[in-house]
């Protein structure tokens, strides 16, 4: 449908946070959107949560899956229903700045890119800002992403009237990454918004800030989803770690 905004969220256990994601959507100063969220099994309130707004706003549909299958098969199961011509994420303790949906569009329109991705805020789980705003690249290629993935989940905003619709690779970790990638290989690169739109929450033990926890998981990446060959892999491993380092140094 032309102009209608996709979103994409899955959700484990976010009754914490949730409520706080869901206004920003509804906050926002572009309203022609649809969004669907699912749930991959949650034990706490979430469900009733998500529940309570969907009885109040037809654009929300909520799927529930069986039980808990990773944030990759989730996300997938939403993708499987968007309509729009625009598709993006946002996962289920992250926020939106008002104007992130009318900004991504308008940059687009004005770029002529069709993948633009925004900076974004940094905060802990009480919405305490920490580090500095992380300020993406103007622009990133597939190669670069391999070096390090600079587009998060949450700011991603891709036209898929022109892109097509995919689906992200079914692994434990780096699955938005998988999914850029493949953009990335038809496209010459994605557009970066130095704007902060967006707050990224920093969570307890999160995996994503534990480079050693990860090591495994992005190896496996190289190797199983991208193909690359052993001296390839070493190179970009390398060029990862010490990227990783760097974007959690202020």
């Amino acid at each position: 449908m032309d102009g209608l905004v996709s979103i994409v969220t899955p959700s484990f256990n976010s009754a914490k946070y949730i409520t706080e994601t869901i206004q920003s959507v509804l906050n926002q100063t572009y309203q022609h959107w649809e969004w669907i969220i699912v749930d991959d099994g949650s034990t706490d309130n979430t469900i009733d949560i998500v529940k309570s707004f969907i009885s109040r706003d037809s654009r929300i549909q909520f799927i529930q899956l069986a039980s808990n299958s990773g944030p990759a098969i989730a996300r997938n199961k939403g993708i499987d229903q968007i309509s729009g011509q625009y598709m993006t994420f946002l996962d289920s303790d992250d926020i939106w700045f008002p104007d992130f949906i009318e900004n991504s569009i308008k940059t687009i329109k004005i770029t002529k890119i069709p993948f633009v991705f925004s900076s974004y805020k940094r905060a802990d789980e009480d919405l305490n800002f920490v580090y500095s705003d992380f300020i993406v690249p103007k622009k990133v290629t597939y190669y670069d992403i391999l070096k390090s993935n600079s587009i998060s989940c949450l700011t991603a905003f891709l036209d898929v009237s022109v892109l097509g619709k995919k689906h992200m690779p079914e692994i434990k970790k780096r699955q938005d990454m998988g999914l850029w990638l493949q953009y990335l290989k038809e496209i010459p690169f994605a557009y970066g918004v130095q704007e902060s739109k967006a707050i990224y929450r920093i969570r307890k033990h999160s995996l994503s800030r534990n480079k050693k926890g990860l090591i495994k998981y992005q190896w496996q990446f190289y190797r199983e989803v991208e193909n690359l060959n052993f001296i390839k892999s070493v190179y970009y491993m390398c060029q990862w770690m010490c990227r990783g380092v760097l974007k959690y140094r202020n």
